[in-house]
């Protein structure tokens, strides 16, 4: 017999998924400063716009990674998919 305090309480696949608000807020929370839009369908698969004046002189890639790393172990778990566009102001901007 599991304890009462061991026990697990049953959740839905909906229930585990993450909203666009709550990637929004950790993507800010980690890259302060930058200008964050989450949007989705199905809240499984992302389509995120990241605008922060820290992507200056970097690669997509290492955007990328910057973006991934606020998230931490949610990739691949509650978030299965996102798109990252990754800019600064001034690419935003157009110059």
């Amino acid at each position: 017999m599991v304890p009462e305090t061991y026990a697990v309480p049953a959740r839905t696949i909906s229930e585990l998924n993450m909203t666009p608000t709550e990637i929004e807020q950790l993507i800010s929370a980690g890259l302060t400063g930058c200008e964050v839009s989450v949007n989705t369908e199905d809240n499984t698969h992302f389509d995120a716009v990241v605008i922060s004046t820290d992507f200056a002189g970097k690669r997509q890639l290492q955007r990328h990674q910057m973006v991934y790393r606020t998230l931490g172990e949610l990739m691949g778990n509650e978030i299965h998919a996102l798109s990252i566009q990754a800019m600064t102001p001034d690419e935003k901007a157009g110059n």
